[in-house]
C-alpha cells in the first residue's frame, strides 16, 4: 500500500470546496432559476432521484439515496403529488405496496434543472482536451468506487454512503 498522505491531504480539501459549492443555497437557487423551477431542494432532488432511475422507487429507497428519514421524503412527495410532478403506483412484487413514479411534467423539470448544471460544469472544463475529459471521469468515479468500497468494508457490512450515482448508472467497474 502506498502512503501518500500529503498528496491526499491537498486534495481532501479540494474536494471538500468542490462539494460546498454543490452543496450550496446560492449554486441551487441559481440552478434553479435558470431552470424555471421554484421547488424546494429536496423536492428536486427527489425528481433527479426518480429520473435518473428511470423506474419508480420505494419511498425507503429515495430516503436512503438521499441520507434522510422516510417521513422527510413522504411530506416531500406529497408536495410532489399535488402538483402532478410525481404519482403513486403498485409495486409489480408486491401489490400491497406503492411506489413513486416521476411523470412527464415532473421528468420536464428535472432534465431542465441538470441541463443547467451540466452546461455550467462543461462550459468550466470546456478549454480541456477531450482525453483529459475522459481520464478525469474515469479517475473520480474509481476515486468514489474505491473510497465507498473501503468504507463499506471498515463497517463490516454496506456502507450507509453506498448512494446510487446521480446519473442512475451502475458504477463502472473498468479502471
Amino acid at each position: 500500500m502506498v502512503d501518500d498522505r500529503e498528496g491526499l491531504a491537498e486534495l481532501v480539501p479540494k474536494l471538500a470546496r468542490l462539494t460546498a459549492v454543490f452543496n450550496s443555497g446560492r449554486f441551487y437557487a441559481r440552478a434553479a432559476e435558470l431552470s424555471h423551477t421554484t421547488l424546494e431542494r429536496p423536492s428536486l432532488t427527489i425528481l433527479g432521484i426518480l429520473e435518473a432511475a428511470g423506474e419508480p422507487r420505494r419511498i425507503g429507497e429515495i430516503a436512503a439515496s438521499m441520507q434522510v428519514e422516510d417521513p422527510h421524503v413522504t411530506r416531500h412527495v406529497q408536495k410532489l403529488e399535488k402538483k402532478q410532478l410525481v404519482k403513486r403506483v403498485v409495486d409489480p412484487d408486491d401489490r400491497r405496496a406503492r411506489l413513486v413514479a416521476i411523470t412527464p411534467a415532473g421528468a420536464a423539470i428535472a432534465t431542465r434543472y441538470r441541463g443547467v448544471v451540466m452546461a455550467w460544469l462543461s462550459d468550466a472544463i470546456g478549454s480541456w482536451e477531450q482525453h483529459d475529459r475522459k481520464e478525469i471521469l474515469r479517475l473520480v468515479t474509481r476515486l468514489v468506487d474505491d473510497v465507498l468500497g473501503h468504507l463499506a468494508q471498515l463497517e463490516d457490512g454496506p456502507s450507509p454512503f453506498d448512494l446510487p450515482d446521480i446519473a442512475g448508472t451502475p458504477a463502472d467497474s473498468s479502471r
